[in-house]
């Protein structure tokens, strides 16, 4: 798994200094520790310094699941599996690849906001920790989980000083210092003029009271200290607790003080900053500007209004910006967001607005589809994950409706290279399921979700499922005259062929899709696979030089287009034709290349058939030392793929070749040794192996690393809005 996934603090940790040591010293006696409070005490803030200052202690890393932005149950094991970088491709339960994955590891899990989530969540930590000794649990919520063994700590608001110098803090960086020297005192360099510090001093100490030292409470306040003296904020709040005093005398005062500071941060907001506020409430996680304007905008709040309107709520703490791997994005806190959804269900607008939501998704999703196929993959891959929770939410919300099953079965369909190509099989399992077992009335949508289930349940070693799905969906296009949709259904059984060593029947059934795709000018990353695939089958019967060919002419049409999954698999069948030429430099040139790009897109299939065929490269080059490691490093993976190599010969004759001779190269038990080590290492680890170029054996060092390309740039370049994508030809929507 990776190190971390904890975020980076956006600004300076103030007080709690208690508080943290408290933690730090449970986290070093219990397994399971829960930090509970009301909303706005800051659990997670405090949480995740303290996950932070652990890491040293947890060999294999840390992993944060925000759950707070998960609505369906179902999910919470995959959301667990994805935050401690676990890719899981078979079809068992996420929860036993979890089991598996940590028996052996020392990990701290945050999980964060589970409070809605308690009756899935609480078996699952349950779960986790009876059978991985090595798992600690750092939860948040508002209240406990409930399970044996839990160290409940409770999150009291913050002191009067932590309070007053959290206050100060934020005030000064929103450039409203409260006292005469700003936030470091009296004697502060940025004075205030004409004010007694005991003046300011005790105004704020009293609007830090009225707040019951709640942070969220507080740091709304600070938002607001350009505009507002601390006296007159303390004015307005005397009005907000009288405004509030009838209808919520039940309320718990703390509850009370933050509802208070929330409703008069909205009293405060212009008319448009309100709606916006309450339109924003159906975003599921961290949401960009174009995003926001398609789905927020409209006659009452026009496009180019949005951006003023953001940085007035982000001026008001109400968001914080943060940068994600798609680029710059806005979040709103839940406890924000959930009085915005009560301002927006008052409208009668929350239905429309989730509607909204789910098409803009939609509309990127499909952009994302087309994308796929060109230079942006990278970035496409980036956006899809930033985005997850948004189609997440989509996803259930075409579930939820009777009349839009149809989008389910396509949203789920579109999504393929999410699932195929990003390494979230698991995933797309359970929706391409879901969404199928609806009578959507709508053939189109069905087919495409059909050979997309039959290819996800391939590449999951579930050959019975993808059997059935390819068979209904080979048959419906049939009788319908959906060419395109017979063809991937024709091609997918094909595949299913070659990974059950009959390459003869692979190459028939997928020459002849090619033929159809052909016919119907159809190019994408999936008809470039189709050829691959015919390359490998054609290989396996003992024509490398027609594999060779095919293989070739893919590396070149990706190269132009700039797509560089399919690629890899082109380039994984040239290295294995080097291999049989004694070439070992330029097999290993280019497996590099499938294991860079591999991992960029969390592809496990190609990822470990590359480092299995580079293991044998590097026993060839007089190394079977660190092709063992290379051998043992494989088996972790295949675990996490499936049935290792397919259960198929044909994939497996690298493997044994490599593992004859390294083994008669250095006997058995240095071979086991060896092999022992590689299934200890850490996958970021093998890949870093692998990448690191050939060792020198007699010098037992490393030589310089090689350098590896990954086609073109793999980073993430500048983003495009989805209404501005090509709509002709050459997408994955077929059927």
């Amino acid at each position: 798994m990776r190190r971390s996934n904890l975020p980076a603090e956006l600004n300076r940790f103030v007080g709690r200094a208690a508080e943290q040591a408290a933690l730090a010293a449970l986290l070093g006696t219990s397994r399971l520790v829960t930090v509970v409070g009301v909303g706005g005490v800051g659990k997670t803030r405090l949480a995740l310094r303290a996950a932070a200052g652990a890491q040293k202690r947890y060999g294999d890393g840390v992993g944060l699941a925000d759950l707070a932005t998960l609505r369906d149950p179902d999910l919470v094991a995959h959301a667990v599996a994805e935050a401690l970088g676990l890719t899981d491709h078979t079809p068992r339960p996420p929860r036993e690849a979890l089991k598996e994955h940590l028996s052996e590891r020392r990990v701290l899990l945050v999980l964060d906001g589970f409070e809605h989530l308690v009756e899935s969540c609480a078996p699952l930590v349950r779960e986790l920790l009876a059978h991985a000794p090595g798992l600690t649990v750092l939860a948040t919520g508002r209240r406990p989980l409930r399970v044996a063994g839990e160290a409940v700590f409770p999150l009291a608001p913050m002191g009067e000083s932590d309070a007053v110098a959290l206050l100060a803090e934020r005030a000064a960086e929103a450039g409203a210092p409260v006292f005469p020297g700003g936030a470091r005192g009296p004697d502060g360099p940025d004075a205030i003029p004409g004010r007694k510090p005991s003046e300011v001093t005790d105004a704020v100490r009293e609007l830090c009271r009225r707040l019951d030292g709640i942070p969220l409470a507080l740091e709304l306040a600070a938002g607001r200290l350009p505009l507002l003296s601390p006296e007159q904020m303390l004015h307005r709040l005397d009005d907000r607790f009288r405004l509030l005093a009838d209808g919520e005398r039940g309320a718990l005062p703390r509850h009370r003080a933050l509802r208070t500071a929330i409703g008069w941060s909205h009293e405060l907001c212009t008319p448009g900053e309100r709606l916006l506020w309450a339109r924003l409430s159906v975003f599921a996680g961290p949401f960009d500007l174009e995003a926001v304007e398609y789905v927020c905008g409209g006659r009452e709040l026009p496009p180019e209004r949005i951006l003023d309107l953001l940085g007035g709520l982000l001026a008001q703490s109400l968001l914080s910006r943060e940068d994600t791997p798609a680029g710059p994005a806005y979040r709103m806190l839940g406890t924000v967001a959930a009085y915005g959804a009560e301002w927006l269900a008052a409208l009668g607008d929350t239905e429309r607005m989730r509607r909204r939501h789910r098409d803009w998704y939609m509309g990127l999703a499909t952009w994302c589809e087309l994308e796929w196929f060109s230079p942006r993959q990278a970035e496409v891959a980036a956006r899809t994950d930033v985005a997850l929770p948004h189609l997440r939410a989509a996803l259930e919300l075409c579930l939820e409706l009777p009349e839009d099953a149809h989008l389910a079965q396509h949203l789920a369909g579109t999504l393929w290279f999410a699932w195929a190509g990003c390494g979230r099989l698991a995933e797309g399992r359970y929706w391409l399921d879901r969404a199928l077992a609806l009578d959507s009335g709508h053939q189109e949508a069905r087919l495409k979700a059909l050979w997309v289930l039959g290819y996800v349940a391939i590449l999951q070693g579930d050959g019975t499922a993808a059997v059935a799905a390819l068979h209904e969906c080979g048959e419906r296009a049939g009788s319908s005259g959906n060419a395109l949709a017979e063809a991937y259904a024709t091609h997918r059984m094909g595949c299913l062929a070659l990974l059950t060593d009959d390459p003869a029947r692979a190459e028939e059934l997928i020459g002849r899709a090619l033929d159809s795709y052909r016919e119907l000018g159809e190019l994408n990353s999936n008809v470039l696979m189709g050829q691959v695939e015919v390359a490998m089958a054609r290989a396996f019967r003992g024509d490398l030089e027609g594999a060779v060919v095919l293989c070739r002419e893919v590396r070149e049409i990706c190269e132009e287009r700039g797509e560089l999954w399919t690629r890899a698999y082109a380039l994984y069948v040239l290295a294995y034709a080097a291999w049989t030429r004694d070439a070992y430099g330029e097999a290993r040139e280019l497996l590099t290349e499938c294991v860079s790009v591999n991992h960029v897109f969390h592809d496990l299939v190609g990822l470990v058939l590359a480092i299995e065929l580079l293991a044998l490269v590097t026993a060839s080059e007089g190394d079977p030392a660190e092709a063992a490691v290379l051998q043992g490093a494989a088996v972790p993976v295949w675990d996490a793929v499936g049935v290792r190599l397919f259960g198929s010969a044909s994939f497996a004759g690298p493997g044994e070749l490599c593992e004859a001779r390294a083994r008669e190269a250095l006997g058995a038990a240095a071979y086991e040794e060896a092999f022992r080590e590689g299934r200890g290492l850490s996958l970021d680890a093998v890949v870093e192996r692998a990448l690191a170029g050939r060792r020198d054996p007699a010098g037992g060092g490393a030589a310089a690393p090689r350098p590896f390309r990954t086609g073109r740039s793999a980073g993430v370049p500048g983003t495009r809005k989805p209404a501005g994508s090509p709509t002709g030809k050459g997408g994955e929507a077929a059927g």
